[in-house]
Order: C-alpha cells, then sequence, then structure tokens
C-alpha cells in the first residue's frame, strides 16, 4: 500500500491534521527570509505613512466576507 492510500483511508479529521502537519514541517523559517519580509513590512509601513497605500478599513472588509 502507497502512503497516499493509507492517508486516503484516514477519518476526515486524522487527514486533516496529517495535512496540516506536513504543511508546518514546509514552513521552516531562515534568518534570510526573515530578513526580506521585515524589509518588505518596512516599506509598506513606510509607503502607507506618506498615503501611498490604497487602504480599506477591517470593518468594511469583515463586512465583505461577513466574518
Amino acid at each position: 500500500m502507497s502512503i497516499l492510500e493509507d492517508a486516503l483511508i484516514l477519518k476526515p479529521v486524522e487527514r486533516l491534521h496529517l495535512v496540516d502537519a506536513i504543511l508546518l514541517s514546509l514552513d521552516v523559517p531562515t534568518k534570510e527570509v526573515d530578513a526580506l519580509w521585515m524589509e518588505e513590512v518596512e516599506k509598506r509601513i513606510e509607503a502607507y505613512h506618506r498615503g501611498e497605500l490604497n487602504t480599506t478599513p477591517s470593518n468594511q472588509v469583515f463586512a465583505k466576507y461577513k466574518v
């Protein structure tokens, strides 16, 4: 039996936990990636303060998706 076949006989909640565990195992942060994201965040904050970004209030976003 293959790994996929083994996984497909699991209960849905067990498959969900398996998928979650696999995805989390792929999300391994590195200092380089973290540094790049920090630069991006800083650029976006600066652009926001300069009024260069179109923004939408969170209550409008949540109302749109009825969260």
